[in-house]
């Protein structure tokens, strides 16, 4: 059966048909692509009384990143979180040219426009970064593990090159963003320390937790350059690791971004909206792919 044809039969509607079928709970359904192919005698899934603590979001990008599966919400969460994260730094690749270097591992750029090679490098180096994140993100979060993402974004890009700039390690210059300044070099390691220990004391995040840890890494800023896309990396993963629905920052959101980290001290409510609102922009992708979600 269709989805459509088991919603009539179940008197469901097609969207929990759906839902049904992504929680496992419709027998021997098969997920092709983005149809759902139904056994013409499947019994009509019990409504559940409670919400379930399984994490279908971290599953599903787990079993499409392991097959291949193209069109899917992986490949969605992939080509939008890089770039984006990409595009708020500088990244002059368009969305399509992002997609096109995903899907195909090859590069086509739109007519004549020359490219910088570091765009591309840091794109595919973002990808990597990102299968790295659903890999681990069960793992409580580390030194070791934020300095491994670093090296994956910039590993040989002409940053790497540069006599000063360390890769996968933290920050031998001071560096400054959005014109405040940011913590001293010599400082970094003990102020990282101090933020993890105090951050993994707990078990369990909320939203909002997870966002003021992103605050107070991107305020001691401890890497030389790539401090945003590390960043949004860790709150990607934290949010996978919490059952939480992530969001994404949108590059055409990002002055209410920079805004909200600024006056984070004053005023909590710009930043949490912006990231809301990235998050609503990510529950309406789970929605169309028919994954539950809290």
């Amino acid at each position: 059966m269709t989805v459509k044809e088991a919603s009539v039969k179940w008197n469901l509607s097609e969207r929990s048909v759906r839902n049904y079928c992504a929680m496992g709970r419709v027998e021997s359904a098969v997920l092709k692509g983005k149809t759902w192919f139904i056994p013409n005698g499947a019994k009509k899934p019990i409504r559940s009384n409670g919400k379930s603590d399984k994490n279908y979001l971290l599953e599903r990008l787990r079993l499409e990143k392991a097959n291949g599966v193209k069109g899917g919400v992986y490949h969605k969460l992939m080509i939008d979180l890089t770039y984006n994260s990409n595009h708020i730094e500088g990244n002059e690749l368009t969305h399509d040219e992002t997609r096109y270097i995903f899907e195909t591992r090859t590069i086509g750029m739109e007519g004549n426009t020359s490219k910088k090679v570091d765009d591309i490098i840091e794109t595919i180096n973002h990808f990597g970064a990102v299968d790295r994140v659903i890999n681990f993100a069960n793992y409580a979060l580390s030194e070791p593990f934020i300095k491994e993402l670093h090296w994956i974004l910039k590993s040989n890009t002409s940053d790497a090159k540069l006599p000063y700039f360390a890769v996968g390690a933290y920050k031998r210059l001071p560096n400054e963003v959005g014109g405040m300044e940011t913590t001293h070099p010599r400082l970094v390691a003990s102020e990282m320390k101090k933020l993890l220990d105090t951050y993994n004391a707990k078990e369990n995040h909320t939203l909002e937790e997870i966002i003021e840890f992103h605050v107070r890494f991107e305020r001691i800023h401890p890497f030389q350059d790539g401090n945003g896309r590390v960043g949004r990396l860790i709150a990607f993963k934290e949010c996978l690791k919490n059952n939480i629905v992530p969001f994404l920052i949108f590059d055409q959101k990002k002055a209410f971004y920079y805004r909200g980290l600024k006056n984070w001290n004053q005023e909590r409510g710009w930043l949490i909206s912006t990231c809301l609102d990235g998050q609503d922009a990510v529950k309406e992708y789970l929605d169309y792919f028919g994954i539950p979600y809290k």
